[in-house]
């Protein structure tokens, strides 16, 4: 009885078991159907129905209108009726098409049949219309051109041969269509930059009413328009009435408000002149006439105002010829003891910065110490050696003496004091005394047969432009020197300058070979045997102006002895015409250590263009040329960096009416 009894309770307990089993089994594959089959069964029930175009969803969507807005846009124009939104249709393209183009296209324009829709899928892109209506035309014509192929590839090749004759007729039509719309914009696009040109030019209409001008008169002479006196009167009143709106303009800005109506006026009634003309072969003749007598005139105008910047670049202006003279007066009315200078001691400390300057020109060689002197990190190691002409020694003195150099050291020298410095011992001393170069710059016969006037500065004639060339023999106990011209402005700190290592060389320069007019060909005469067989026509040059010289190697390498040996070869100035830079050249040959270019820079005496940004970085800015900033030919611009200087309020200065 018990055995029956544990047999029914293990079997009831089994069954239960298998049946707990089985609900588990039933419960993992039901969430296996709902996890997995039931998203696979979804999504293929949704793309077979994103293949398949519901025409009532079609209708519904395209049915859908927005509201009429009774309020406008500013600016957009509105339409009437109320919108309807189409559902546009892309396309991407076969291989063979242009798929640069991404535009959209309504099934209007396509017409595609349902079958080949699916082929299709949208392009995620749109233009307007308006913008590319000529793109879409040809893509509707290539895509209507795939249509047929792909269609009547079933049928026979005579049919398909016509389509393709067909389509390319209408692509060949769509291309001269559009080949015409481009020619026009182009022509449009080329007035538009003439217009453009135009408007730049800040002097465009000045030079337009200057060429009426001459027209007009050309008119005036010729016998068609004497022979009508109610033109010639009508055309001599519109030459006045543009000779007074141009005035001095010189410049658009300049120009009255009513200079483009005048203009317009004259351009008129020249129109009706030209009609009037009826012998082309006369007017042609009285150009050419006018054309031959201005170019005269230009060339003799040139040459006067060569002769004007050159006579004007000599002479002293009244305020610094007045100067001197004053200073002179205060300085030989001191006592003997006050006029010395202190700190003399230091003149010969070669541990010090030494500065060469050679100068008769009293407010110049002011500025070049005042400059340096502010821009100085150490102005008590300064030391200036001022060397000046008979006439302007005492002068020199004595306004260093009333504006001592604060902490630094000044002295300035006689060059009559160098005993040494004769023709006997200077060759250019020699030649500069000669009667050959004293008819060179004076005789008057001369100035017209002389093509270039620059080398008729009587400067040349002054040994103090030479005397950079004996700074040996000036300061025999001295290493360094830096050599400054009277015509520089100092910005930066020249400290540096002294303890740059030269590399064995004699002069340390900056390069100006940047240009093609700054290099030995330039300065020096190839055709001679004596510059071409020594020296590379396309050597770069370097200036004059800011240089630091080792005296050490200069008396090493017996630097002056080449220098007189080179004077002595060009007596008859057959090697270089007259100058410092030539001979410079020639003597530190091979023996100049370029410097950077921010050291010094040049130009500000003839170049109107120097970049402002040159100027600021530059350490040392030079006025070479004729337009020094003391002179009324002065570049404007520039003059202020050089004025900053300047005390105008100085008592000497306000008696000798110099001004800014």
């Amino acid at each position: 009885m018990n055995a029956v009894s544990f047999s029914h309770t293990s079997t009831t307990k089994v069954f239960s078991g298998i049946l707990t089993t089985m609900r588990m089994r039933n419960l993992v594959i039901g969430l296996l159907f709902l996890t997995v089959l039931s998203p696979i069964l979804l999504y293929t029930d949704k793309l077979s129905s994103s293949f398949t175009p519901s025409s009532s969803k079609q209708e519904d969507v395209n049915a859908f209108t927005l509201p009429t807005d009774t309020r406008h846009l500013n600016v957009l124009p509105q339409e009437e009726s109320s919108t309807v939104i189409k559902e546009p249709i892309g396309i991407v393209y076969n291989d063979h098409i242009n798929s640069s183009s991404n535009t959209i296209l309504t099934e209007k324009d396509l017409q595609l049949p349902d079958a080949r829709e699916h082929k299709y899928a949208r392009v995620l892109s749109a233009t307007d219309d308006e913008g590319h209506s000529q793109t879409d035309n040809i893509i509707k014509q290539i895509i209507q051109t795939t249509n047929q192929e792909e269609e009547e590839s079933q049928s026979d090749n005579g049919s398909d041969q016509e389509s393709q004759q067909k389509t390319q007729v209408q692509l060949e039509q769509q291309s001269a269509v559009n080949s015409g719309d481009n020619d026009e914009k182009d022509a449009l696009l080329t007035e538009t930059n003439k217009q453009t040109d135009q408007t730049a030019m800040p002097d465009a209409r000045v030079r337009q009413l200057r060429d009426q001008l001459i027209k007009a008169r050309v008119y005036l002479s010729l016998p068609a328009t004497k022979n009508n006196p109610h033109f010639t009167r009508e055309l001599r009143m519109r030459v006045k009435e543009v000779q007074r709106v141009l005035v001095d303009a010189t410049k658009d800005s300049d120009l009255p408000k009513n200079a483009y109506a005048k203009l317009n006026a004259m351009d008129q009634l020249l129109e009706k002149g030209k009609q009037m003309q009826d012998d082309c072969a006369t007017m042609v003749k009285k150009l050419r006439a006018m054309l031959h007598s201005t170019e005269e005139q230009l060339r003799v105008h040139k040459k006067q105002t060569m002769f004007l910047t050159q006579l004007t670049a000599k002479t002293l202006p009244k305020g610094l010829h007045c100067l001197p003279l004053r200073l002179t007066t205060e300085y030989y009315n001191l006592n003997s003891t006050e006029q010395q200078f202190p700190n003399q001691e230091k003149l010969d400390d070669p541990s010090l910065h030494h500065i060469a300057l050679f100068s008769d020109n009293v407010l110049a060689a002011a500025v070049v110490v005042n400059s340096t002197i502010t821009n100085s990190k150490h102005p008590s190691k300064l030391v200036f050696h001022i060397v000046s002409d008979r006439l302007n020694y005492a002068a020199m003195r004595m306004w260093f003496l009333v504006n001592p150099p604060g902490v630094a050291t000044i002295q300035v020298q006689n060059i009559e004091e160098f005993t040494w410095l004769n023709s006997s011992y200077s060759p250019v001393l020699k030649q500069l005394g000669s009667r050959s170069m004293i008819d060179y710059y004076f005789r008057a016969a001369r100035a017209s047969s002389d093509s270039n006037l620059k080398y008729r500065n009587p400067k040349y004639l002054s040994i103090l432009n030479h005397l950079r060339f004996y700074l040996p023999e000036i300061f025999p106990k001295l290493n360094k020197v830096l050599f400054l011209d009277d015509d520089i402005v100092v910005q930066k700190d020249l400290t540096g300058l002294w303890s740059l290592d030269l590399k064995g060389n004699v002069n340390g320069a900056v390069e100006t070979c940047g240009e093609n007019f700054h290099r030995f060909d330039r300065y020096l005469n190839f055709s001679n045997p004596h510059i071409s067989k020594n020296f590379d026509p396309r050597a770069c040059g370097w200036a004059y102006g800011m240089n630091i010289f080792d005296l050490k190697e200069w008396k090493r390498q017996n630097i002056t002895d080449v220098y007189h040996t080179w004077q002595k070869l060009n007596h008859d100035r057959q090697l270089w015409k007259l100058g410092t830079l030539p001979p410079g050249l020639i003597t530190f040959w091979k023996r100049t250590h370029p410097l950077d270019r921010r050291w010094h820079v040049l130009g500000l005496g003839y170049n109107p263009n120097v970049s402002q940004r040159e100027i600021d970085r530059a350490a040392v800015i030079h006025y070479n040329g004729n337009m020094k900033p003391w002179l009324e030919i002065g570049i404007p611009k520039y003059r202020s960096s050089w004025a900053k200087y300047v005390d105008y309020d100085h008592a000497y200065l306000r008696e000798c009416n110099i001004n800014p």
